[in-house]
C-alpha cells in the first residue's frame, strides 16, 4: 500500500479528533512532523477524499464514519503492471546484454557504444563524436545505458532501476519515467564522453544516480510516502560516490575496472535539479498561496 501526503498543518493543530474519525471509517492513517508542521498520510487512492472530509469535518462527524475507499495492497503483478515503462527498460537492457555477451561480443557492443570503435589486436580505435553524428548514428547518444559489463553489473543496476523506477512510474506516470530516463542518459553518456574522451563505457548507473536524486529533492519539498527511500539508502550510494571517486576502486582492482564517474556526478546533478523542479510545482499545487 502507497501513503501519500493528504493534510499539512500547524503544530498547535489538535488533529487528534479528525484523526480518530478516520480511523473509525477503517482507513490506514499516520502522522509525522517535518518543517514545523504536521503531516497527515494516508493510503493514495484516498488522499483527494480525505482532504474533502477535511474541509468539511474538521473536528470529525458526528453521524458515523462516511466510507473512505483507498484500495489494497498491491501484490507483486500488480506492482508488474503498474510500471510498463520499468519493465520495458529492464527487459531492453537484458535484451542488450544476452546480444552483447555482457559486453564480450565486440562485433555486437559496437553498435551500442557512445561512438563507433574498430577492434586491431589488444586495441579499439574510436571514431570521433562529429563523424558518428554525421553519419546519423544518433541513438549511441542513448544506447550506452543499456550496456552491462558482467552479470554482477547487470543485476545491482537492474534490481536499483526497478526500485527507484516504479516508484517514479507510479507516482508521477511513466511518460515523465521515460523522459527522465532517456535524459539522464544523454546527460551522464555525454559528461562521461567530454571528460575521460572516446572510451568503452555503460550502465544505467548514471540513469540511477538521476533518479535518486530526483526522489530524494522531491521528497524533501514536497513529501510523499512513494518516494520515502529506506533509512540510510541515500547515504549508502551518496558515500559509494564518494569511495568511486577516490580512486580506490581502481586501485584494488588493479586498473581493471574503471569506473565512469562524470556520468554518477552529472546524472546525480541533473536528478537533483529535475527532483526540486518537480517538488516545488507539486508542493505549489497541493498548497497554493
Amino acid at each position: 500500500m502507497t501513503f501519500g501526503e493528504a493534510l499539512r498543518r500547524p503544530l498547535e493543530e489538535n488533529l487528534q479528533p479528525f484523526l480518530q474519525a478516520l480511523r473509525q471509517s477503517g482507513l490506514p492513517c499516520q502522522v509525522s512532523e517535518e518543517a514545523g508542521e504536521q503531516i497527515l498520510w494516508v493510503p493514495e487512492p484516498a488522499i483527494r477524499e480525505v482532504r474533502a472530509l477535511y474541509a468539511r469535518y474538521p473536528q470529525g462527524w458526528l453521524t458515523g464514519p462516511p466510507a473512505v475507499s483507498y484500495g489494497t495492497s498491491p501484490s507483486f503483478w500488480q506492482d508488474v503492471g503498474q510500471s510498463p515503462v520499468t519493465l520495458g527498460i529492464l527487459l531492453l537492457t537484458l535484451v542488450c546484454a544476452v546480444v552483447t555477451g555482457l559486453g564480450d561480443d565486440l562485433d555486437t557492443l559496437r553498435w551500442f557504444s557512445f561512438v563507433d570503435f574498430v577492434p586491431r589486436g589488444d586495441y579499439l580505435y574510436f571514431a570521433r563524436l562529429t563523424d558518428t553524428l554525421a553519419a546519423g548514428e544518433w541513438w549511441r547518444l542513448i544506447s550506452p545505458v543499456f550496456i552491462h559489463f558482467g552479470l554482477l553489473h547487470l543485476t545491482m543496476n537492474g534490481l536499483w532501476y526497478w526500485e527507484l523506477g516504479r516508484r517514479i512510474e507510479q507516482r508521477q506516470r511513466g511518460a515523465l519515467l521515460l523522459v527522465l530516463t532517456l535524459g539522464f542518459g544523454l546527460v551522464s553518456n555525454l559528461a562521461q564522453y567530454l571528460w575521460s574522451g572516446p572510451g568503452l563505457f555503460g550502465g544505467l548507473s548514471g540513469v540511477l544516480y538521476g533518479l535518486l536524486g530526483h526522489c530524494w529533492l522531491f521528497q524533501r519539498l514536497a513529501p510523499c510516502a512513494a518516494y520515502r527511500l529506506p533509512p540510510g539508502v541515500a547515504g549508502m550510494m551518496l558515500v559509494w560516490l564518494l569511495i568511486c571517486l577516490s580512486g580506490v576502486i581502481s586501485v584494488l582492482s588493479s586498473g581493471t575496472l574503471v569506473i565512469a564517474n562524470a556520468a554518477h556526478v552529472s546524472g546525480l546533478l541533473a536528478g537533483c535539479l529535475t527532483g526540486s523542479l518537480g517538488g516545488w510545482l507539486a508542493r505549489r499545487t497541493a498548497y497554493p498561496e
